[in-house]
């Protein structure tokens, strides 16, 4: 199934004025399991650090954690880069309406080959590893890019059914609910040894989306995106459809949260330089 076009769409919906756009980003927050555990962890990050960081969104899409990140740190310089130059434009465009652009800017890199030698006090890669068959390359150049004591934050699917993949032909790669993926979820020993092997210390590996987890990303996204591939006419419906649901997937995602677990659908990676 393919997951851009719905996020397209979406975007067309909730870009028509920058409020629609924060209300959208809002809206994300509370859906996305995943933002929640980020969010908490930039938390933590914060504390230790000084008040002026540099930070780099490596995969920044339609801009919701450079969002959050430039509420979080009122001295924080963020850039974002992406492969999609529409969003890129897009963003830049939307973070200059709110008169953020001068701490958040948005440009085009291919992570294969993007090195800013020693720059960075936090990456941030949030669903992206997954889309990219030169993993170990990405993390080399991390590794280069991020000051001494930096920290890299990374959130994927797990090899725990995290790509909710059905069938793996490999002359066609990964097919599950989400097409653009070329890997089926990472093993949490795997990423490690790819990490160490790029230079990184103090690795930690948790797991995230168990059971509650991922039966919240089932009610909250999975039929939803079902349904919209469907027929465009679910856009209708949307609404009242979280109406009823979300209190349910809320709750859900508060459980998940709340607890550690010894496997998930989830991955979430934490690294030093």
């Amino acid at each position: 199934m393919h997951y851009d076009p719905i996020k397209r769409s979406l975007g067309k919906v909730f870009n028509q004025t920058p409020a629609l756009r924060v209300l959208f980003y809002k809206l994300l927050d509370l859906l996305l399991l995943r933002a929640w555990y980020i969010r908490r962890k930039l938390r933590s990050i914060k504390k230790d650090k000084p008040a002026e960081l540099n930070i780099l969104d490596a995969g920044s899409g339609f801009g919701q954690y450079d969002y959050y990140m430039s509420s979080l740190g009122k001295k924080w310089s963020i850039t974002g880069v992406d492969v999609k130059e529409e969003q890129i434009a897009d963003c830049n465009q939307f973070f200059n309406k709110i008169n953020r652009g001068n701490r958040v800017r948005f440009e085009y890199a291919d992570l294969t080959k993007f090195v800013r030698p020693d720059s960075y006090d936090i990456i941030l890669s949030v669903d992206v590893m997954e889309h990219i068959l030169e993993d170990e390359l990405v993390f080399a150049n991390f590794f280069q890019s991020m000051k001494k004591d930096g920290h890299l934050i990374i959130s994927t699917p797990s090899d725990q059914g995290g790509s909710d993949t059905h069938h793996h032909h490999e002359e066609d790669g990964v097919h599950g609910f989400i097409d653009e993926h070329v890997r089926d979820g990472y093993n949490a020993e795997d990423i490690k040894a790819k990490l160490e092997k790029a230079g990184f210390k103090n690795i930690e590996t948790s797991y995230t989306y168990g059971k509650a987890g991922n039966l919240s990303w089932r009610l909250s996204m999975k039929f939803p995106i079902q349904a919209l591939n469907a027929t465009k006419l679910f856009f209708i419906v949307l609404p009242f459809y979280y109406l009823l649901t979300y209190p349910f997937a809320y709750l859900l995602n508060w459980l998940d949260i709340s607890r550690k677990h010894t496997k998930g659908t989830g991955l979430m990676v934490v690294a030093q330089k």
